[in-house]
């Protein structure tokens, strides 16, 4: 189960580069909220994963901001489409 958890993050990680690849290469700003919402996901998973000592009201408001950000970047593709 470990290494699908690190297998997870690792793709995380790799969506980051891709949505800032589309944010600064292509000038799409809801490529900055993509990666916003994956980067909070690797904090995220990375803090439970490693156990690490954080407010217990932390997480889920970044988990909030990952899933508003990743909303607002939905509703700019709907735009662009």
């Amino acid at each position: 189960m470990e290494t699908l958890q690190i297998s997870s993050i690792i793709l995380e990680a790799m969506i980051i580069i891709i949505a800032l690849t589309i944010a600064l290469g292509k000038k799409k700003l809801y490529g900055l909220g993509f990666a916003l919402t994956f980067a909070i996901y690797v904090y995220y998973d990375l803090a439970k994963f490693l156990e690490w000592q954080t407010l217990p009201s932390l997480l889920p408001i970044l988990f909030f901001i990952a899933t508003l950000s990743a909303m607002l970047s939905m509703i700019g593709l709907l735009r662009k489409s």
